[in-house]
């Protein structure tokens, strides 16, 4: 799993990573059973203290998202209330609500935010078929 940090978005880091961990599995890329990264090299990695990614792991631990086996590493379980569409609409309110502050701000007309969402929908679209068909070449 890789994480994508955003120091500017004003979101605490751990929680940052809490999200993105829920996001990889409400869309499959992260199962049961799946390990994540050691908390020391991946705080390396991603040039945080150790204590902010021990966060993040303790508050999905306590979610029951993961669970931690010692001497092994932290996994994902099973959960026990999957992840339903209700949540996941949340997850995506949330970052739309972001993105309709930051469009206020620099004072983006709505009709030309929901054009430039349409067209950054269709362009990732293009980008998902045109991966999946280069896939299915090789």
């Amino acid at each position: 799993m890789t994480f994508e940090l955003n120091y500017r978005s004003g979101k605490p880091v751990y929680l940052q990573m809490v999200d993105q961990v829920k996001s990889a599995l409400a869309s499959g890329a992260l199962k049961e059973g799946d390990s994540l990264p050691a908390i020391r090299p991946l705080a390396e990695e991603l040039r945080v203290n150790r204590n902010t990614v021990a966060k993040a792991y303790g508050e999905l631990e306590r979610e029951g998202i993961i669970e931690t086996l010692a001497g092994k590493g932290c996994f994902i379980c099973r959960p026990k209330s999957p992840l339903r569409r209700q949540v996941r609409v949340e997850m995506l309110t949330r970052e739309i609500d972001e993105s309709v502050v930051a469009a206020h701000h620099l004072q983006i007309p709505r009709d030309a935010f929901l054009d430039l969402s349409r067209d950054r929908f269709d362009a990732f679209e293009k980008r998902r078929v045109a991966s999946d068909n280069k896939a299915a070449a090789s």
